[in-house]
């Protein structure tokens, strides 16, 4: 369970920071922006993935 909270917590922050920070600096429309930031968390929830059976495997970090 601790690996899932880490991964939620990973995925939410960076879909927050890529929809601020694509919204801000970039010049694209909100639903452009959230789709974006969409497409990075899923990239974070699959490297959390990977990172469990490579890293950690009670984090979603690839460090160990």
């Amino acid at each position: 369970m601790t690996h899932l909270k880490d991964l939620g917590e990973r995925s939410i922050a960076t879909m927050a920071q890529v929809f601020l920070a694509t919204w801000t600096v970039g010049d694209m429309a909100g639903a452009k922006a959230a789709a974006v930031a969409a497409v990075a968390a899923g990239l974070a929830v699959v490297k959390g993935f990977l990172a469990k059976r490579f890293g950690d495997p009670n984090s979603a970090s690839l460090m160990r």
